[in-house]
Order: structure tokens, then C-alpha cells, then sequence
């Protein structure tokens, strides 16, 4: 079907899918999702995608198919598990998930995913130069886009700060883990983002993740010099980058961007 893909985003409770309107950037049917399987292996989860794209029936099963992973993903074999099963170093994903499936699929880092959304239809769209899109969840996920165009596999949560890995304190897990109050976390935020600002100079930074709903009781405490604001698509746009991302690689034509008011938003 014409401007549509279809987006799965593998995260460490759920596997979540969906039709995407590659125009707008919205769902072009209800997300589906399922509980990701425990232990979550590669050709468990892999089974689980398949079950996603079953729930929609024959209509989606000839769209471009964009699957987004938390891990490095190089020639489509995921290098890193820093917070999903060991299983997945060096294991061949990308053919693992088209054995599945019976056709090709584009695997992404979840949180390059993510950076796409906000560059093609979020809070970076239109922005030149180089934008940082980070995600604060279990982890830090981070994408580098520069003037539109992605620089993959960039682990910027893995930046030792203090010889501590950042996201083992900055992530929004260490808030809730720790119970810090919302003052003892904008001093480990700032100490992470005043890093990535020293090391890369970017001219804007986007906070994604669940948290980034919560922005206004973080994000105006930081003292930057880049502009830092909150993302838009939140929780749905690993599924929209990677569908936008996937009907690219297809090499249909992208059909003319139309304009939306608002996002809709989706839980985890």
C-alpha cells in the first residue's frame, strides 16, 4: 500500500507494532502489543515480532518492515546487549528476524529509530546541523543526526563521567531505582549533558524516553548553551522512524509530507 509501513520496537516488557503513515507519521491502525518473552533470545523475541504482524492480518504482509532493537546494529548483526539478553551479541538478528517473517526486514538501533521520528515529523524537524536525540529509560539511548542524515551506533549513554558509565546514574531508571528527588537528578543530568555539549557542540539536543513527559520538572534546570527541549513522539517513535526508515530502504518513493496538530501519544 501506498506511504505505508509497518514498525516494530522490541523493548525489554513489550513488542510493540503498528502500520505507519509514512505522510504524517502517524499509526495508520491501533498499535499492537504483547509482553517481550522470557528469556528474551533472539529467535524468542523473533517468534513474538511474528505474532505482532499476525495480529493484522494479510494487509501489512507485503509492507516494508523497519524492527528496532536497544543494541548496536552492524550489517545486520547486533553487536552490544547492555540491557537485553546476552544472547544477542554477534548474533545474525536481521536473518533471524526475516527466517521469521519470510521477507526483508530493515533492523535498527532503537534509539537511532527514535532520532529519525523526531527529525522527519517531531521536535527537530527543520533543524540544520548537528542534533543529538537522547532517550532516558532503563539506559541512555542516543542518535547523531547532522543535517538529516544519520551517524548510527552512537553510544553516548556508555560516556564514563566521573569513571562511572553515564547511564548507570543519569538514566531514568537510576532516578526511580535510588529514589532521587527531583533536584539530585537535574545535578547528575547536568553533569551528563554538559559532557555530550563539551564533546560534540550540537545545536540541539532532544530528550526522549517516558520521562520526557515530565520535562518541565527537569529540562528548564539545565544550564546549556544548546537548546535542549523534550521530544514529541515519546513512546511511539522507535515504531515510526523505523517504518519511515524501512520505506526508504524499499526505495519507494515518499509520498509529500502532510502536516498533523498533534502527536498521538502512546504508553509503553
Amino acid at each position: 500500500m501506498i506511504g505505508l509501513a509497518f514498525g516494530i520496537d522490541i523493548g525489554g516488557s513489550g513488542v510493540k507494532g503498528a502500520p505507519v503513515d509514512v505522510a504524517t507519521g502517524q499509526f495508520a491502525a491501533p498499535r499492537v502489543r504483547i509482553p517481550t518473552p522470557k528469556p528474551a533470545t533472539p529467535r524468542a523475541v523473533a517468534a513474538t515480532v511474528g505474532q505482532v504482524i499476525d495480529s493484522f492480518g494479510d494487509d501489512v504482509k507485503d509492507l516494508p518492515l523497519g524492527i528496532t532493537v536497544p543494541s548496536v546494529v552492524v550489517g545486520g548483526v547486533t553487536r552490544t546487549a547492555a540491557n537485553i539478553d546476552p544472547q544477542w551479541i554477534d548474533a545474525p538478528a536481521e536473518q533471524i528476524m526475516v527466517d521469521q517473517v519470510g521477507h526483508p526486514v530493515t533492523l535498527l538501533n532503537d534509539a537511532d529509530a527514535a532520532g529519525l521520528a523526531e527529525i522527519y515529523y517531531g521536535a527537530a524537524k527543520g533543524q540544520s546541523g548537528l542534533v543529538i536525540v537522547t532517550t532516558l529509560g532503563t539506559g541512555i539511548g542516543s542518535a547523531l543526526i547532522y543535517d538529516g542524515v544519520l551517524v548510527p551506533n552512537c553510544e553516548l549513554g556508555h560516556l564514563e563521567i566521573d569513571g562511572v558509565i553515564a547511564e548507570k546514574r543519569a538514566a531514568a531508571s537510576a532516578r526511580e531505582n535510588e529514589e532521587l528527588s527531583w533536584g539530585a537528578y537535574i545535578q547528575r543530568l547536568q553533569a551528563y549533558y554538559s559532557r555530550v555539549e563539551y564533546l560534540f557542540n550540537p545545536d540541539l539536543i532532544v530528550v526522549g524516553g517516558g520521562i520526557s513527559r515530565n520535562s518541565d520538572k527537569f529540562l528548564p534546570y539545565l544550564d546549556l548553551r544548546t537548546r535542549i527541549v523534550p521530544a514529541k513522539l515519546r513512546n511511539k517513535a522507535g515504531i515510526v522512524g523505523v517504518a519511515r526508515h524501512a520505506y526508504q530502504a524499499s526505495g519507494a518513493e515518499l509520498p509529500p509530507q502532510t502536516e498533523v496538530d498533534e502527536m498521538d501519544e502512546s504508553t509503553d
